[in-house]
């Protein structure tokens, strides 16, 4: 039996899910692991939801913005990046490979990017393999203090 990933993706309204809609409706063909959640700004992506997404039983979060200078909330995309940063090295503290969460720019006339993007993050994951967890405690402050001890 193959193991097929179950990915949580996290997209901007404006851009990248715009750029995945795009791509559906070009009929191009990409890989169906992707579980997509529209979030207004990627800058709104918390640490917890990617904790959470791990939790719940995802192999990989991939989260999708608008590129440098085509925020809608201005500076959204900036912030999303620190963050990202942040998680990766909470992930790593935890016992996750960095490399299961990934932060990629979309704009929405890039249908043809967003299906690169899934397509070679979905084999990405599937190269890893299934995410064991062993079992672990989703400590909220802990993830706030980490945040709070980089400016978020």
């Amino acid at each position: 039996m193959s193991f097929e990933p179950r990915i949580v993706g996290f997209l901007c309204n404006w851009c990248s899910y715009t750029g995945a809609d795009l791509a559906g409706t070009a009929r191009m063909k990409y890989a169906p692991n992707v579980m997509t959640v529209r979030v207004m700004c990627t800058g709104r992506v918390d640490p917890g939801f990617v904790l959470d997404s791990f939790r719940a039983g995802a192999d990989g979060v991939l989260v999708c913005g608008c590129h440098f200078g085509d925020c809608h909330y201005v500076e959204g995309n900036h912030k999303c990046m620190r963050r990202i940063a942040i998680t990766k090295r909470i992930l790593k503290g935890m016992g996750i490979q960095p490399e299961r969460l990934r932060l990629e720019w979309v704009s929405a006339s890039e249908g043809a990017r967003f299906q690169e993007v899934v397509n070679s993050f979905t084999e990405e994951i599937r190269g890893l393999g299934p995410i064991r967890l062993k079992e672990w405690a989703f400590v909220p402050e802990q993830v706030e203090a980490a945040a709070a001890a980089h400016g978020e």
